[in-house]
Formats: C-alpha cells, sequence, structure tokens
C-alpha cells in the first residue's frame, strides 16, 4: 500500500534548471572554461553544489569552495525571484495526495536556505515533513543515503512509496534506496529516464497515466478534486490547502 510520495525539489516542483545553467555557464567561463547544455545535463544537473566544485575546482580549500557555493547561491536567489513556477498540475496532485492521506516529504541536494527559499515562493513553505537536504548527510546524491533518510522519517519500507525525480543523480540515489521512481522530463528524455529505470516517465503532472500507475501501489483510485491551476505569483504559503 502507498502510504508517502518523496520529491525532489529542482526540475520536478518547478523548472529551475535553466536559471542553474545560466549561472554554471558564467562561473565556467570566469574561469576560462566552457560548458554546453548537454555537459550540465549530464554533469551538474541534480548535483550538490560541494561535489561540483570539489571535482572541477580542486584548487579550492574547504572554506573557499564554501564561499564559492554561497555566492552561486546568492545569484541563483537574486535570479529566481519572481521567476519560480510550480510545474503544471502540482497542486492537483497534491491534493489528491491529501485526500488520500499520504505522507508528503522532500529529498534535494539544495542548500537548506535554496529549498526554504523556492518552496515559500511556490506557496508550498509547509507542505513537506520531512525536508531531507542531501547537503547535511555524509553523501549526498547520487547516495541513496538522502532517501534512506527519508524512509526513515517517516517509517515506511521503500515499497511503500513512490519518488517523484528529474535528474540521472537523483533517479540513481531514488532507485539506489529501492524505491519506485516517476520521472519527469523537464531537464532529459523520456527515454533517457526510462533507460535508467523509472517506471514511468512524464513531461508533468497533468499526465493522464499518472493516478493510474500510482493505483498499481495499491492505492485506491480517486478522481483529483475540481480546482485551476494555482501560480505561485498568485498564492500565499498560507492559503495554499494542501497541509
Amino acid at each position: 500500500m502507498l502510504k508517502a510520495a518523496i520529491f525532489d525539489l529542482d526540475g520536478t516542483l518547478t523548472t529551475s534548471d535553466a536559471i542553474h545553467l545560466q549561472i554554471w555557464k558564467q562561473i565556467f567561463k570566469s574561469n576560462g572554461l566552457a560548458i554546453d547544455d548537454a555537459f550540465f545535463e549530464e554533469n551538474i544537473s541534480g548535483r550538490q553544489n560541494d561535489d561540483i566544485i570539489a571535482e572541477y575546482f580542486p584548487h579550492l580549500n574547504a572554506a573557499e569552495r564554501h564561499q564559492f557555493g554561497e555566492d552561486k547561491e546568492a545569484i541563483f536567489f537574486k535570479l529566481a525571484a519572481g521567476q519560480l513556477k510550480p510545474l503544471p498540475g502540482l497542486f492537483d496532485l497534491l491534493d489528491w495526495i491529501r485526500v488520500n492521506q499520504l505522507k508528503l516529504a522532500l529529498v534535494t541536494n539544495a542548500p537548506r536556505p535554496t529549498a526554504l527559499f523556492m518552496l515559500k515562493a511556490l506557496g508550498l513553505a509547509d507542505a513537506f515533513d520531512p525536508i531531507v537536504i542531501a547537503g547535511e548527510l555524509p553523501r549526498a546524491k547520487p547516495d541513496p543515503m538522502a532517501y534512506r533518510q527519508a524512509l526513515r522519517r517517516l517509517e515506511i519500507k521503500a515499497s511503500q512509496a513512490v519518488v517523484f525525480e528529474d535528474s540521472p543523480a537523483g533517479i540513481q540515489a531514488a532507485l539506489g534506496a529501492d524505491i519506485p521512481t516517476v520521472g519527469l522530463t523537464t531537464t532529459h528524455s523520456a527515454a533517457s529516464l526510462l533507460k535508467r529505470g523509472v517506471s514511468l516517465a512524464i513531461d508533468d503532472f497533468t499526465d493522464g497515466r499518472l493516478l493510474e500507475h500510482l493505483g498499481l501501489f495499491g492505492q485506491p483510485q480517486l478522481e483529483v478534486p475540481v480546482c485551476q491551476e494555482r501560480s505561485s505569483a498568485s498564492v500565499s504559503p498560507t492559503l495554499v490547502p494542501v497541509w
């Protein structure tokens, strides 16, 4: 029986990868390097800042790496303010989750201040419990540690959860924790996600196959409550009828 839904943040709740791509391109350029979209998708998307910086800027010491990451996130805050919007169908799916009394968790490689900033911007400040920040653990995605931590805090088995992810690192982490995973094609093609092992690949949460797919986990089939898609700009965090 399905007892919980676990969401990634970047590329899953919202499409913010374009902003991160813009920032990382500028960072690499400033350091005499050039990256393209394909390099970003394969080597940076979904990974923790510390891991990226350590791999591509190994000459920096720990303090410099930390400041590097802080500066990068400060740029993200400025660029993302007012731009973040929920993926289509997200609020309807969250209503379905509420009606079915499922637990709801978030697992992200984003630093905690960034994650909380994004959730507030989306009108989801209080929607997820627990919020697992992979960077606060010994190993971040693609290691499965963060998803295993979520399972422990939810007090459920892997077979009782479903994960929503978009990046190769996140999918590897979720499947490494033995959790069935639905892939979002916001950053990678459906064929690529299916090849990596997701059970279903969807463009967004309006896909008509999604609720039927969730029903395969033993959850009763219920119609999604009729409501209009809400935008982050028009919904206050205190007014979202999710939790």
